[in-house]
């Protein structure tokens, strides 16, 4: 496989190959297609029917090419479900575009490997560890467990502790920075409990911001501390990623809906993203193991341990896509949020 440096700028890594930048249409920037919690495929209770997930994802991924939708982008990283030869077939199916993930991410969710490696004392694995395994799923391909490397990732992904950030993760945040500098593929942090500090974190790797997502933005702790607009100041793309989700921790879409006004009229239209955070399939989590949306487990594409949000990928076109129609949101705006801001994050560079 080349380098991820071919035709630099007008590209973007799908798990079919290449895809010009224009063609992304578009775009939800951070959904999980399929969600398996770790040993989940092991255990005798839940069934892994491949043709049965198959068929379940091709009608959601369908039902969001409907509504409008042209890119899927499945942002859990490695080791929770991702299945390259699943999205390949996926993607042909539907016409939609399939853009894959590497990374990791929080520590909880880390296997005893990366947290005990055979040092004395034990030590976390350092920044450039983890940069090489990432950086390897994008110019040699995502590993297929036990198998082969298929396809670049079009994406770097990790996570923090909502706690706050970890020692590991610190590892892990300036690993994914260093693979989206080799790379050119953009990086997506899942902030733990200070957004601009661990934006910081990326930052000091010498990760220019516009290739930086910082995701969770519209959870209540970020819009009370006026986090979306800090990270919109300093360069990064927004993501207000839990669109159709009001609970203990996330704003309502109306709240949502004022937030993506007032960075508009500071003037950061170009940094604004949405997407649901929607599970297509859940195997192992709380009322997820008949194919059903589950919850957040904690991966990259999840938060917290919440139990299920049955939502639609079609969310954001269908529902509140017209909702900030009706509260006076051009389509130009509109349409630079939905189409443009992914084009221009995830077009390697």
């Amino acid at each position: 496989m080349t380098g991820a440096h071919t035709a630099e700028g007008n590209t973007v890594h799908t798990v079919l190959g290449p895809v010009p930048a224009d063609e992304l249409g578009v775009v939800s920037v951070h959904e999980a297609l399929l969600s398996v919690v770790p040993g989940a495929e092991h255990a005798f209770d839940i069934t892994m029917d491949r043709a049965e997930i198959l068929e379940t994802l091709a009608a959601k991924l369908t039902d969001f090419r409907e509504h409008g939708g042209r890119t899927i982008v499945d942002s859990t990283g490695m080791f929770h479900g991702r299945d390259v030869k699943l999205y390949e077939a996926l993607s042909r199916t539907t016409g939609v575009h399939i853009v894959a993930s590497t990374g990791m991410g929080p520590e909880n969710l880390l296997g005893g490997y990366f947290l005990t490696p055979q040092t004395n004392p034990p030590t976390p694995w350092p920044a450039e560890k983890f940069a090489d395994l990432f950086t390897r799923e994008i110019t040699e391909g995502m590993v297929v467990p036990r198998v082969e490397r298929r396809g670049a990732a079009g994406l770097v992904t990790t996570a923090a502790d909502p706690d706050g950030m970890t020692a590991t993760e610190e590892s892990l945040f300036r690993g994914a920075a260093r693979t989206a500098l080799a790379t050119g593929v953009a990086a997506s942090i899942r902030y733990g409990n200070d957004a601009v500090h661990d934006l910081g974190i990326v930052l000091a790797e010498k990760l220019p911001a516009d290739r930086v997502v910082v995701g969770g933005l519209d959870r209540k702790d970020a819009i009370a501390a006026g986090a979306p607009l800090e990270i919109a100041r300093r360069g990064a793309f927004v993501a207000l990623d839990h669109v159709g989700t009001a609970d203990d921790i996330h704003v309502t879409d109306e709240e949502r809906a004022a937030v993506i006004r007032e960075l508009i009229e500071a003037g950061h239209g170009n940094r604004i993203l949405l997407s649901c955070n929607a599970t297509g399939v859940s195997k192992g989590e709380p009322g997820g193991d008949t194919g059903e949306p589950g919850g957040d487990t904690g991966r990259p594409g999840g938060d917290t341990g919440r139990p299920g949000r049955d939502l639609p990928f079609s969310y954001v076109l269908s529902t509140f896509v017209p909702l900030l129609a009706a509260q006076g949101l051009g389509d130009e705006d509109i349409q630079r949020i939905l189409t443009g801001n992914p084009r221009d994050l995830l077009a390697v560079r």
